[in-house]
């Protein structure tokens, strides 16, 4: 999320990192943001380039910025989304299937690397983000579905794979993790999740990218099945 970016400079290029990473839920509603000095840092970017990046979010109602002590610079999470029946009905099959296969090709990627390089740290951090599905619904799940594959992503340790990954979220694959609220799906993540984890754990790659694989293979057949249901008279 705070990597360097490729061109320096680019106020609009930090706003937008930031409205993705607020978007995807990795900044939380009400979260405080890294002091100026210590974005512009990460970002690699000049402290007024950063400085500017927010004044674009406060215009859009995305961050507030509080003065005096406790102050700083606080994440706005948009309000409640459209109902995920709207965006479902909104798009064709042949977008979904190919979303879906542009997402198994990264995300299959991901959890093979990650399997070949991820460190205790990544694995433990997988366990956790594992364990944040199993007690979430609704559209926690989908938060926690998709914070699961971007802890993937940085696992494999490939900066493009991760940016990949986060491209992918915002710009559709996120519909894979649309809360259809099925209690029995949620419980096939869940174990589906585990045995990822584990098959990286155990530096099976070829195991872990096939179970990413079925996962993602898995839900995609659920949405299709939903928006035929949607659209079918």
């Amino acid at each position: 999320m705070f990597a360097p970016l490729d061109q320096l400079g680019r106020a609009e290029a930090v706003a937008a990192r930031l409205v993705d990473a607020i978007n995807l839920g990795l900044l939380a509603d009400a979260e405080q943001l890294p002091s100026e000095a210590e974005l512009a840092a990460q970002f690699g970017v000049a402290t007024v380039t950063v400085r500017e990046a927010l004044v674009a979010l406060r215009q859009q109602g995305l961050v507030e910025t509080r003065r005096g002590r406790g102050g700083g610079s606080f994440v706005r999470a948009p309000r409640t989304p459209s109902p995920w029946q709207d965006r479902l009905r909104a798009v064709s099959l042949s977008d979904l299937r190919d979303v879906g296969d542009h997402y198994v090709a990264i995300a299959g990627a991901a959890a093979r690397l990650a399997a070949e390089r991820s460190s205790p740290e990544d694995v433990e951090r997988l366990r956790l983000a594992t364990e944040d599905l199993r007690t979430a619904y609704g559209a926690e799940a989908a938060r926690a579905e998709r914070h699961f594959h971007l802890e993937i992503a940085a696992a494999a340790q490939s900066p493009r794979l991760t940016h990949q990954e986060v491209q992918l979220q915002g710009e559709g694959g996120g519909l894979l993790w649309l809360p259809l609220g099925a209690e029995e799906s949620h419980r096939e993540a869940y174990a589906e999740h585990l045995a990822i984890t584990e098959a990286i754990a155990d530096a099976d790659g070829a195991l872990a990218r096939s179970l990413t694989e079925e996962h993602i293979l898995g839900a995609l057949d659920r949405l299709a099945e939903a928006h035929l249901r949607l659209v079918t008279p």
